[in-house]
């Protein structure tokens, strides 16, 4: 009897376990399920300025409290967008990074709104010996002329007609992932409509020149430009005047009236002999 009652609890047991792993598992699986959302990430390296389709994509389980801003829950969505930063595999689609609606892929898609892209010819000198890359930013020289002051000759000035400006490529490479120095013979800039004026001028009338510069650097600096003159330290050297002399033509010489003479004194009485007369004074 006894034994029966002890069967009996131990299978009671038993059951009230295996009932409540059931619960349980099933609050657990009802728990993760709401705390998970689906996001869509890259199945492979994706390239600035790429479209994407539907074998690049994929949907993940996410934690939902975690989920970055701007990610898609939706393939269909992103079918034909253009990205325009690099996105590395497993990273989400952000709309931030991506390209707005209706545009093609290339290298128009990674051109600011309002901004254009102009190219600049450049050398291993101009170029920065390769370090423009894009995603850099640089300043741009030009080397000139300048027309001196009152006409007295030309000299040299070189002088930063652009600040901050972003490399979008060089040559037709638009990556900016490499960061390894690349020697090309041209480089893509991205300016504003007013600024590729500019440059379009600067390039016409003289040199130019690309300065690196440090990407957190966003002060302007104003200059002068730098001549001979402030080079050397020296001051101009004056030019000696000339002095023209010019002869004016001599005027004809007047005569000069005769003085009358002078009266005399006394007594004049006229004498006239023949056709020949005279005055005789006393």
């Amino acid at each position: 009897m006894k034994n029966a009652r002890a069967i009996l609890m131990l299978f009671i047991a038993l059951v009230a376990g295996v009932a409540a792993v059931v619960s349980a598992s099933r609050w657990l699986v009802q728990q993760s399920s709401s705390s998970l959302k689906q996001v869509v990430v890259a199945t492979s390296d994706l390239n600035l300025g790429q479209p994407l389709t539907n074998a690049q994509l994929s949907l993940v389980s996410w934690p939902a409290g975690s989920v970055p801003p701007g990610a898609f829950e939706d393939l269909k969505s992103l079918e034909g967008r253009v990205v325009r930063t690099s996105v590395q595999r497993g990273e989400p689609i952000l709309d931030a990074k991506l390209a707005p609606l209706g545009t093609k892929g290339g290298l128009s898609a990674v051109i600011g709104q309002g901004r254009r892209a102009i190219t600049v010819r450049v050398n291993d000198v101009v170029g920065v010996a390769g370090f423009a890359l894009p995603g850099n930013h640089v300043d741009v020289i030009v080397n000139t002329n300048e027309t001196e002051a009152k006409g007295a000759g030309n000299g040299s000035i070189s002088k930063i007609v652009l600040e901050k400006i972003l490399v979008l490529a060089v040559a037709q490479q638009v990556s900016r992932d490499d960061t390894q120095p690349k020697v090309v013979n041209a480089v893509t800039l991205e300016v504003t409509p007013e600024q590729a004026e500019k440059l379009d001028v600067a390039r016409s009338v003289g040199t130019l020149s690309l300065v690196l510069r440090n990407q957190v650097d966003v002060a302007a600096v104003s200059t002068g430009g730098a001549t001979k003159i402030t080079l050397l330290g020296t001051p101009p050297t004056e030019q000696p005047v000339k002095v023209i002399t010019v002869n004016a033509p001599h005027a004809p010489a007047r005569p000069r009236p005769l003085a009358a003479a002078p009266a005399r004194p006394g007594h004049c009485i006229g004498v006239l002999a023949g056709i020949q007369g005279s005055l005789e004074c006393f």
